[in-house]
């Protein structure tokens, strides 16, 4: 379940995602497969060559990108969410959602 943002947000990240942008959505979010996790940042592109390519950089296995929405994105989660958003300059997102408070 995702929570901590608005729709203007949602829609943005989805209108990047469309138009072939890497285009990067944190949001707390509640899962029991990741007890751990209290926050994910999608990390989204239409194009999956681009979005395979950009997560490699990173370590990111191409497998690993969720597909089953018409928003194909990585999640971050933890360390490597911290590390990309860093790397990225995303430092609002960071302090938004606490991160490096964990």
């Amino acid at each position: 379940m995702a929570f901590g943002i608005n729709r203007q947000e949602l829609y943005t990240w989805k209108r990047a995602v469309q138009n072939g942008e890497i285009a990067f959505l944190t949001h707390y979010w509640l899962d029991d497969r990741f007890p751990d996790a209290r926050t994910v940042t999608k990390a989204g592109c239409q194009n999956i060559e681009k979005l395979a390519a950009w997560g490699k950089q990173y370590g990111l296995k191409k497998e690993w990108i969720d597909r089953r929405s018409e928003f194909p994105h990585f999640d971050l989660m933890g360390q490597k969410q911290i590390e990309i958003l860093t790397k990225e300059k995303l430092f609002s997102h960071i302090r938004r959602f606490r991160l490096q408070e964990r």
